[in-house]
């Protein structure tokens, strides 16, 4: 008699013990989050490698005992006979799982059951076996719990959820063990006469599951290696014996399984893998729309894992498809079952469904829900009600209408159309050109994630009709107060920039990669200003981003531009804009890539206008004291006006909402003062007057 531990995904141990206790009856089990425990027979443990859908693991215990530091860890380990178990001359490879305040680091664990392990060999045969990570002949794994270890030889070697069909997979695919899972929570596994169809099958996972289960073959047949296979208490007749029986238990399906994809590539790919598992005569496949996609056979089970959206610029199109494919499902597949796995249950919401059970599902390190429906009469009506966001959809309208008149005198394509008006929109909407990018402010904390996420996507589903733009062009972010090297890290990698126009300057923006786009539209009127301003001075662009002041100041005719950043990537950026624009004489445009604080406290040169949008703090490692601008800014001014020219002018911006100028500061400088925040403050920004504070610096 032997103690084994079968593990599997959180959540499923209970089903993990109903299959267990259906494949072997006389078993008295015990569960415990993602494992079930029992004492049994090796043949017991070959069955369940052998026929287990559920289990990732099955482990026989060598030992057990409690570790308070890492010597009794490896006196634990040493009290196996490992002899008994494999010889000299195999590879092994230690597994160690968990942590404790005496065994705080994992490689640590296994470093000290490996040393146990070889120096008992070395004290009978002073030769040591080698450890090998990739092809082992034993795997051993040690689970530490609190100060409780667990010694095991791994009977499944690689997880039993590797069934070696599956070649090739998607972006997201679901694990085999969580398909066959997904159809047990299904009900389908109970009703294998009836059809199982995945309209978004991608690798094909669960249809391949589906035919392995309709057709009674056993998952494990297929497998190549075991970890008893080289283990010296193998019964390789015992195996055999269960193998022939596992082979004639084979049997035809009772009812057709069905599998389709939009993605041609993703449907070769089943169908690859469906050959793999020697099921591809089991299932029909197809590709195309699953929002065309019918059937013509009786009604059965659709189960699928469609795409969740994890990525925010990705709800955009999946906002759409799911309200397609909730209408579709109501019109053409009436009295079927249908579940579905998701980590966003509020892209469910968009079927318009009534959700019957829903079981909580790990698809690898993501938490998800399979949720289950059934497509009777009521949920299969077609409802006319107004869509949920309606009174998001009438304030755009109404944004827009009073921003019409405006546009037609403005010449740009790019604007904001919306700015939280409305408090459970907590959004702002931008318009650059064909595109939008939406913002979605971080709610408040007394604002359930739940609601605020519903909100979201309520707003995202009526966008596309009121603002006449197609899905993909909507680009979605979440602005939230940057901290550290929050502030500067990129978002996404695209690499991808359009250009907009405004006011007869032409620029790149990047809608992706960044949480802003290389343009602030709230300076839209203070660049004009600079360039009306402009001809013939030498002008100077301090903090200057991705330098489209100074591209105004040089279509206003400067007699000379410096532009001055720290960041190389926002001075090619800058560069770029030049060009676009024409601008080309490097004589009289200069591009200096440097800690802008530094270099205006050294800097002699004069300039007849200084333009400074310094961002409201900073910590940047290529910074040598973090900045302030409440704390910093006079300063910061200081050096501005030593670098002013008799008559010159300083345009001061930032945005900190509760910035207060220090106007005894500024007298000592000699400087006089005009708050211009409320001139800059253009038309589509007239809901919030704090997005930045604007002032005229006069060097009297």
């Amino acid at each position: 008699m032997y103690s084994f531990v079968i593990t599997t995904s959180k959540g499923l141990d209970d089903l993990l013990a109903q299959e267990i206790a259906g494949i072997c009856p006389h078993l008295s089990l015990k569960t415990k989050p993602g494992q079930v425990i029992f004492d049994g027979e090796l043949e017991d443990a070959y069955r369940l490698c052998l026929w287990s859908r559920l289990a990732n693991r099955v482990l026989l215990q060598l030992a057990e005992g409690e570790v308070k530091d890492a010597e009794a860890l490896y006196s634990l380990a040493s009290s196996v006979n490992w002899t008994s178990h494999f010889s000299v001359e195999q590879r092994f490879v230690v597994d160690f799982i968990g942590t404790s305040k005496a065994i705080n680091n994992s490689q640590f664990g296994a470093l000290k059951v490996k040393d146990a392990v070889v120096d008992q060999f070395m004290e009978l045969f002073e030769k040591r076996p080698d450890v090998s990570k990739e092809l082992p002949d034993i795997r051993i794994q040690c689970r530490l719990w609190r100060d409780r270890v667990g010694i095991f030889i791994d009977l499944s070697g690689q997880s039993l959820h590797q069934r070696h069909y599956r070649a090739k997979a998607g972006e997201a695919p679901v694990k085999e063990h969580i398909a066959a899972a997904m159809l047990i929570r299904s009900g389908w596994a109970a009703n294998k006469d009836k059809p199982l169809a995945d309209p978004m099958c991608g690798a094909g996972t669960i249809a391949i599951e589906a035919a392995l289960m309709a057709s009674n073959q056993a998952p494990g047949l297929k497998r190549p290696n075991w970890g008893f296979s080289r283990w010296k208490k193998h019964q390789p007749s015992l195996w055999q014996q269960l193998v022939e029986t596992a082979k004639a238990a084979i049997k035809t399906p009772e009812a057709p399984i069905f599998a389709n994809d939009i993605d041609a590539k993703m449907v070769n790919i089943a169908r690859h893998n469906a050959d793999a598992a020697g099921v591809a005569d089991l299932i029909e496949f197809n590709q195309g729309d699953a929002c065309d996609w019918q059937l013509n056979c009786a009604p059965g089970y659709l189960v699928s894992n469609p795409p969740y959206g994890e990525r925010l610029g990705e709800l955009t199109a999946l906002l759409p498809l799911f309200s397609r494919f909730g209408e579709h499902l109501k019109r053409h597949f009436a009295n079927w079952h249908l579940s579905l796995l998701t980590s966003n249950r509020d892209l469910l919401k968009q079927l318009k469904l009534m959700a019957g059970k829903e079981y909580q599902l790990m698809n690898g390190a993501l938490a998800c829900q399979l949720v289950n429906f059934i497509l009777d009469e009521k949920n299969c009506e077609i409802r006319d009600s107004a869509p949920a966001g309606q009174d998001f959809a009438n304030r755009l309208n109404k944004n827009l209408a009073r921003l019409k008149g405006w546009l037609k005198q403005q010449d740009t394509d790019c604007y904001r159309l919306y700015d939280a008006d409305l408090p459970e929109y907590n959004l702002a909407l931008d318009r650059y050109g064909d595109y939008v990018v939406v913002q979605e402010y971080a709610p408040p904390k007394d604002i359930p994630e739940a609601k605020a996420k519903k909100r979201l996507m309520d707003a995202l589903s009526v966008m596309p009709q009121v603002l006449n733009v197609v899905h993909d062009k909507i680009v979605l972010k979440v602005r939230q107060q940057q901290k550290g090297k929050g502030q500067y890290e990129r978002m996404a990698q695209r690499g991808e920039f359009i250009q907009v126009r405004e006011n007869g300057a032409r620029f790149y923006v990047n809608l992706w990669d960044y949480l802003d786009t290389g343009l602030f539209l709230d300076h839209r009127i203070t660049r004009q200003m600079v360039q009306r301003s402009s001809k013939g001075l030498d002008v100077l662009n301090l903090f200057s981003y991705t330098g489209s002041v100074s591209v105004h100041a040089a279509i206003g005719g400067a007699r000379s531009v410096t532009t001055v950043d720290m960041s190389r990537t926002y001075l090619e950026w800058a560069k770029r804009n030049f060009t676009l624009n024409g601008l080309s004489n490097l004589y009289q445009y200069r591009f200096i890539q440097a800690d802008c604080l530094e270099w205006l406290r050294e800097h002699q040169q004069k300039y007849d206008l200084i333009f400074i949008d310094p961002p409201s703090f900073s910590n940047s490692k290529r910074m040598e004291n973090t900045w302030d601008v409440q704390r910093d800014h006079i300063a910061l001014l200081s050096d501005a006006n030593r670098c002013l020219k008799p008559g010159g002018k300083i345009i001061f911006s930032n945005n900190l909402r509760s910035f207060k100028l220090d106007d005894a500061g500024i007298a000592d400088l000699g400087l006089k003062v005009e708050n211009i925040s409320a001139k800059t403050l253009p038309e589509d920004f007239k809901r919030n007057p704090k997005i930045h504070h604007c002032f005229v610096l006069t060097h009297e």
